[in-house]
C-alpha cells in the first residue's frame, strides 16, 4: 500500500464488512466508536484523521505492517514524539456491552483529566482491565503516576456506575495501592489519589478516617460539566448524619406482637427467633435466620421469598407443615446440605449461633447484651451491624460476620465501627436505651471479624494493614462444619 488512496480503499472495505474498532498501542479506543475517517496527503506524507463526538485523532502513516480482510496494522507517527506508535483497525463480531463502553470511555477521558491536572507528571500505565489473580476489579480505571523517582495509584470511577460501585471503590483502591508498591520498588510510592464523581464521595471520605496515618490518600470529585477534578477535606466528615434506632422502639413492636405471633414460636422454640427489620414496626420470624413470617400490624403473613399469603384459621396446617420442612432441611445434621433451605440465609443462621453463645468467639463477651441487626443509617445508607455487644469490662464490640468469601466484608465492618464509635462519643447508647445499667468504656469499640476459617477472602490482610492502630480487629476463623456448632479454628 503505497499511497493515501489505496488507504482510504483499503479502510472503507473495511469499515463496510460492519463494525469496526480502533485500538493504538494495544489499547481500545472507546472513544472513536463511532468512527469517521479521511486520509490526505501532505507533501510526501500521509496523514490519517480519525474523530467521532468525543475524539479527535491525526496520526502520520509510516508504513502498513499488516493487512487482511478483517485487520489493518499501521506504524504511525504522533506530533512531536520521535518513537513510532501502532494504530490498529480490527473488525468487531459483536458489539461491547454497555458497561464495558462507558468505562473504556471513562478511561480515555480521565486520562486527560490526569494529564491536565498534574502537568509535571507522567503516566505510566493505566487501564479498566480485571485482573483476578490480584483481587482487580474492571469498573475502576487504575493506574500509576511519577514525577521523578515519586509515583501515585490512581484509581477513578465513572458516574454511570451505580452506587454500590463507587462506595466499593475504597476496597479495590487499597488493594490496587499494596499492588502498585510491588510494581514501583524503584521508586518511591508517595500514595493514593482516588477520583469519584461529584457528589459520590461522603462515604469513602468517612472510610478514610479509620485508615494509618501513614497513608496517604488524596480525594477528588470529578465534575463532568468542566471535566476538572476538585480536591476532598478529608477532615470534613461532620455531616456524615448517622443515627440509632431507639431501642424502646423494637421492644415496643416486639410487645405488641407477642399474642399474635406466641402460637406460631411454639411451633417450634428451639429453632424460631424474632426481630424487627430496620426501617419497619413490623416483626420478622425467622427459623434460623430464614425468615417464614412477618407480623404487621395485627396480621400475619408467611412463605418464603414473595410467596406469602395472610395466616388465617383454615390455612394455619400450610404454616406449621412449612415450619416442619424448615425443620427438616435446615437442621445442623441434615443430609441434605445441598438442599436449598439448607443453604440460604447462610449469615443469619451463623449470626443465630453466635448470639446464642457469645463465649464461643470471645469469652470476654457479656452474654447479657448483644443486640442483633441494629440499624445504624448514614448519609442515606441503611447499615445493619450483625451483632453489637459489650464485654464484661464494658468495652464496645461490633462483630461482623461472613459465611462466605466476600472482599468487603473488612470495609465493612470499619464502617459500622466508625459509626459505633461516633454514637458512643455522643453518649447514644444509653439515651437510645441500649446497655441498661451498664458504664460504657470510653475506649473505641473492639472489631470482631467472624468467618469460617478459609472464607476469608485473601486480600483481608491487605486491608487491615491499612487501617488505623486505633482499630483494633480480632480475626475470628470458625470450623467449617459451623451450622452443627460454631467452634474457633484461629483467633488473630
Amino acid at each position: 500500500m503505497g499511497d493515501a488512496a489505496e488507504l482510504e480503499r483499503a479502510l472503507a472495505d473495511l469499515l463496510a464488512a460492519g463494525r469496526v474498532e480502533v485500538h493504538e498501542n494495544g489499547r481500545w479506543l472507546a472513544a472513536l466508536s463511532s468512527l469517521r475517517y479521511e486520509v490526505r496527503s501532505h507533501g510526501a506524507a500521509t496523514l490519517l484523521h480519525l474523530w467521532s463526538e468525543e475524539r479527535n485523532l491525526v496520526r502520520r502513516v509510516l508504513r502498513v505492517t499488516e493487512q487482511s480482510a478483517d485487520h489493518i496494522v499501521l506504524e504511525v507517527q504522533r506530533f512531536g514524539r520521535s518513537k513510532p506508535d501502532k494504530l490498529e483497525f480490527v473488525s468487531a463480531t459483536s458489539e461491547r456491552p454497555a458497561n464495558r463502553l462507558a468505562r473504556e470511555k471513562f478511561l480515555n477521558r480521565f486520562r486527560q483529566l490526569l494529564a491536565e491536572q498534574f502537568p509535571d507528571e507522567q503516566i505510566d500505565s493505566l487501564t479498566t482491565a480485571s485482573d483476578l489473580e490480584h483481587s482487580l476489579s474492571g469498573c475502576y480505571a487504575r493506574g500509576l503516576l511519577h514525577r521523578g523517582q515519586r509515583a501515585w495509584a490512581v484509581m477513578g470511577a465513572s458516574a454511570t456506575e451505580d452506587t454500590a460501585t463507587l462506595d466499593a471503590m475504597l476496597t479495590f483502591a487499597l488493594v490496587w495501592f499494596d499492588r502498585a508498591r510491588e510494581q514501583t520498588r524503584k521508586k518511591a510510592l508517595a500514595g493514593l489519589r482516588l477520583f469519584l464523581p461529584e457528589g459520590s464521595s461522603r462515604l469513602t471520605v468517612h472510610r478514610l478516617s479509620a485508615l494509618a496515618s501513614s497513608t496517604h490518600v488524596e480525594l477528588f470529585e470529578i465534575q463532568e460539566a468542566r471535566w476538572r477534578a476538585r480536591p476532598m477535606d478529608l477532615r470534613d466528615i461532620g455531616n456524615l448524619a448517622t443515627w440509632l434506632t431507639p431501642l424502646r422502639e423494637l421492644e415496643y413492636a416486639l410487645a405488641e406482637s407477642e399474642k399474635g405471633i406466641a402460637r406460631i414460636r411454639a411451633l417450634a422454640p428451639n429453632g424460631i427467633g424474632v426481630g424487627v427489620p430496620p426501617g419497619t414496626r413490623d416483626v420478622s420470624l425467622r427459623f434460623r435466620g430464614v425468615e417464614f413470617a412477618r407480623w404487621h400490624r395485627g396480621t400475619v403473613s408467611f412463605g418464603l421469598g414473595d410467596l406469602r399469603q395472610e395466616l388465617t384459621a383454615q390455612n394455619w396446617e400450610a404454616l406449621a407443615r412449612l415450619v416442619r420442612e424448615l425443620e427438616t432441611f435446615r437442621h445442623p445434621s441434615a443430609q441434605d446440605t445441598d438442599h436449598p433451605l439448607y443453604r440460604a440465609q447462610a449469615e443469619r443462621w451463623l449470626e443465630s449461633l453466635v448470639q446464642a453463645d457469645p463465649a464461643r468467639i470471645d469469652a470476654r463477651l457479656d452474654p447479657r447484651y448483644l443486640y442483633s441487626q441494629v440499624p445504624a443509617f448514614a448519609a442515606g445508607d441503611r447499615g445493619v451491624i450483625d451483632l453489637l455487644g459489650v464485654t464484661r469490662e464494658g468495652r464496645l464490640a461490633v462483630v461482623e460476620l461472613k459465611a462466605a468469601e466476600d472482599i468487603h466484608l473488612v470495609l465493612q465492618a470499619v464502617d459500622y465501627w466508625l459509626r459505633v464509635r461516633w454514637h458512643l462519643q455522643q453518649d447514644d447508647f444509653q439515651r437510645y436505651g441500649y446497655f441498661t445499667g451498664l458504664e460504657l468504656h470510653r475506649k473505641p469499640p473492639l472489631l470482631y471479624l467472624v468467618a469460617p476459617g478459609f472464607r476469608f477472602h485473601p486480600s483481608t490482610d491487605v486491608l487491615l494493614r491499612y487501617l488505623s492502630p486505633e482499630v483494633e480487629v480480632t480475626r475470628v476463623g470458625l470450623n467449617e462444619n459451623w451450622r452443627r456448632g460454631p467452634q474457633v479454628v484461629f483467633r488473630l
